[in-house]
């Protein structure tokens, strides 16, 4: 089982949207996933029409009142489950500081599905902010992918990510952190947008996904009937962008 945390601390860069799709993507291949929603805003929850009491979420297995896959729940897509959040993970962060399980809280919620090797792949939707969540997801998970959004600023917050990786890894959090990929998004035909992608690809080639994912009314509009762009748009350029990318995590990880 691969722990895979969809990280960038730099929010409206599409990282919900590329957890939720690349998620259901990866599952529609056949593999067993699981998606982890682990900001208190839900978001990916309800892009894939899940509604859930604080009891159904992720919180209890955070502070140790439940175990992780006790609660895990279908998505109701074809080889996908789900693991939702609830606005009480906003207040998660300051009960996690006071007992000082921040870094391992999320490792030790996910060893009994490691040791079931309940999934093939599991994905995290870590919060937009550096925080003790998105601490601890990476303390846990074995990669991270990060997306992009095509603009200069954006750059700043991929090297942030990096110096972070390489923090937790020099501090013996997580020594075997590896920074697997990243997923440029947003993309529309610009000069500004190809000089961003070029800088990318320049510098990290090996870690640059070949799919771009350009930008579409249509993934705006999937989360809000509770669909995938793939179950929104299936033909559109975006839903086959997002099955390429599924493709391509697939080639990398394959043994």
């Amino acid at each position: 089982m691969k722990v895979i945390a969809i990280a960038n601390q730099k929010g409206g860069v599409g990282k919900t949207t590329t957890a939720v799709n690349l998620a259901a993507a990866v599952a529609a291949r056949g593999k067993r996933v699981l998606l982890i929603d682990m900001d208190s805003q839900a978001n990916a929850s309800a892009a894939l029409g899940i509604e859930v009491e604080s009891s159904e979420s992720l919180y209890p297995a955070l502070v140790g009142q439940a175990l992780l896959e006790d609660q895990v729940r279908s998505a109701k897509r074809r080889n996908l489950s789900i693991v939702p959040a609830h606005i009480d993970l906003s207040g998660v962060e300051i009960e996690l500081s006071r007992n000082g399980t921040h870094l391992t809280c999320m490792r030790d919620a996910l060893a009994g599905l490691r040791e079931a090797d309940a999934f093939d792949f599991v994905f995290i939707d870590t919060p937009p902010s550096l925080g003790v969540l998105m601490t601890g997801a990476l303390c846990a998970c074995d990669e991270v992918i990060t997306p992009l959004q095509c603009e200069f600023l954006s750059l700043d917050g991929l090297s942030k990510i990096l110096y972070i990786i390489d923090q937790i890894r020099e501090s013996g959090a997580n020594p075997g952190l590896v920074h697997e990929g990243i997923i440029l998004s947003m993309y529309t035909n610009t000069k500004l947008a190809n000089e961003v992608i070029a800088q990318v690809r320049e510098n990290l080639p090996k870690r640059a996904y070949t799919t771009v994912v350009p930008r579409s009314v249509r993934v705006a509009e999937a989360p809000g009937f509770g669909k995938t762009v793939m179950e929104h748009d299936p033909y559109g350029n975006a839903a086959m962008a997002y099955k390429e990318i599924a493709r391509e995590f697939i080639a990398r990880h394959r043994a």
